[in-house]
């Protein structure tokens, strides 16, 4: 921790708190019933979804679920200090059990207010300590005696109940601004879909006359353009594949751009492919190439669906399908019209253990096409659309990311005394909440 105020004391926790001080016993009755709370479902906020926490039998739970917590103030903190995961529990649950992946930490209260307890464990200086302490390669964990070692800043008790009402008060503040920024972004996602959706199917003319599409998703379309198969609009739809990987020189030193499910961002461009795979792989026969101005659409996966184009000359793995365009269809409004499949692909694909629309049925999927002209002016307007949306939505984020940064700021100055909190702050950010 950083250096505290003169009139501060400091304490390891262990002498503070008692720590993982009870737990299930081995021999415990199968039968025995309990809510259970695993390490997945807390975040540096506390617990994400109350609705989550289980209720097991003890011979169904897993081996992990173990630590017993007590509905009194008590604080669980993460072994894993990259999981940032703390919760401070006393939200009118009943005792609970945790996973071994938390520590259980219940303050002496006469020596150490389990709120600001909970503050000091989710502060900078805490999270530099676990970090700098913890050990082992891959998912390095805190020890307990490194755990038990962390040095708490001490405040005189009334101070620090009113420092933890202070930060309890602006927290809360601050998390429901970043909730109403984090609303504003879905509002302008789903502006941007309308967006997308009117004018590819619509048209940018709104007088234009009307007749029903014949596909499903479409609705009424402008009466002069065509509906068809998609696969009278391409010139090839085919999956692509993975090179060989027990052949390392395809994967050395490579130029072609290899595109992945990994790749796609919701951005109609594709920008980052997974791999560049070498011209070696190409001359055997073991890469696909499809040319530049290709749609790829997802067809196999958790993402099944996602479309993307590519601005170059780039290849993919056999979980997308390439998507060549003829001289009738413009690439980029064929992706942008494809954002109306990426809610729909998903139900209605092959349900097997991973959903599955391959290049047949990619090739019948319903195609609008307007004339060309029509289909590049509507592609412009979109063009121009969707960057005024990226940049409002880049700004939100800003935001969201500034009042991250300084909540985190406030718990580190307020629990190490560099903000001195005095009754009249508490007074108003109480008023002001």
């Amino acid at each position: 921790m950083s250096h505290c105020p003169s009139d501060w004391k400091s304490d390891r926790l262990k002498d503070l708190a008692a720590i993982n001080a009870d737990s299930l016993p081995a021999d415990t009755d199968p039968d025995y019933e309990f809510d259970y709370l695993e390490i997945s479902n807390v975040d540096y906020h506390g617990i994400v979804d109350p609705k989550a926490i289980e209720r097991l039998h003890y011979e169904d739970a897993p081996s992990r679920a173990r630590r017993r917590v007590a509905n009194n103030c008590t604080v669980i903190s993460s072994v894993r200090p990259n999981l940032q995961a703390v919760a401070f529990a006393n939200n009118g649950r009943k005792d609970f059990i945790c996973s071994t992946g938390f520590n259980v930490v219940q303050p002496a209260e006469h020596k150490l207010s389990p709120k600001f307890a909970y503050y000091a464990l989710i502060s900078e200086g805490a999270r530099q300590y676990f970090e700098s302490t913890a050990k082992g390669v891959g998912y390095p964990a805190v020890d307990d005696k490194d755990f038990d070692s962390f040095l708490v800043p001490l405040p005189p008790p009334p101070e620090q109940q009113r420092i933890a009402a202070y930060l309890g008060a602006s927290c809360a503040a601050i998390d429901a601004a970043v909730a109403a920024k984090r609303r504003q972004l879905e509002t302008l996602d789903s502006l941007r879909v309308s967006i997308i959706h009117r004018a590819v199917t619509k048209s940018l003319n709104s007088d234009a006359p009307r007749r029903a599409s014949g596909g499903e998703w479409f609705g009424e379309i402008p009466q002069h353009w065509h509906c068809e198969h998609l696969k009278r609009f391409t010139t090839r739809i085919q999956a692509g594949m993975t090179p060989p990987t027990n052949t390392p020189e395809y994967y050395e030193d490579g130029t072609v751009p290899w595109f992945a499910p990994g790749s796609f961002d919701g951005d109609i461009d594709l920008r980052e492919p997974r791999k560049l795979i070498n011209e070696l792989a190409r001359r055997d026969g073991e890469l696909r190439i499809f040319p530049a101005g290709t749609v790829f659409l997802v067809g196999i996966g958790a993402t099944i669906g996602k479309i993307g184009l590519v601005s170059v000359e780039a290849s993919c793995n056999q979980q997308l399908v390439g998507i060549v365009c003829g001289h009738r269809m413009h690439s980029r409004y064929l992706a942008y019209q494809f954002k109306i499949y990426e809610d729909v692909i998903p139900r209605i694909a092959t349900a097997t253990t991973l959903p599955v629309f391959d290049q047949v049925k990619t090739g019948y999927l319903r195609t609008l096409q307007p004339p060309r002209e029509e289909q590049k002016a509507i592609c412009d307007f979109l063009d121009t659309k969707l960057a005024e949306s990226k940049q409002i939505g880049a700004g939100i984020e800003t935001q969201i990311a500034t009042l991250t940064d300084y909540r985190k700021s406030l718990i580190h100055e307020c629990v190490t005394g560099q903000r001195r909190v005095k009754e009249a702050d508490l007074n108003h950010v109480k008023a002001h909440v």
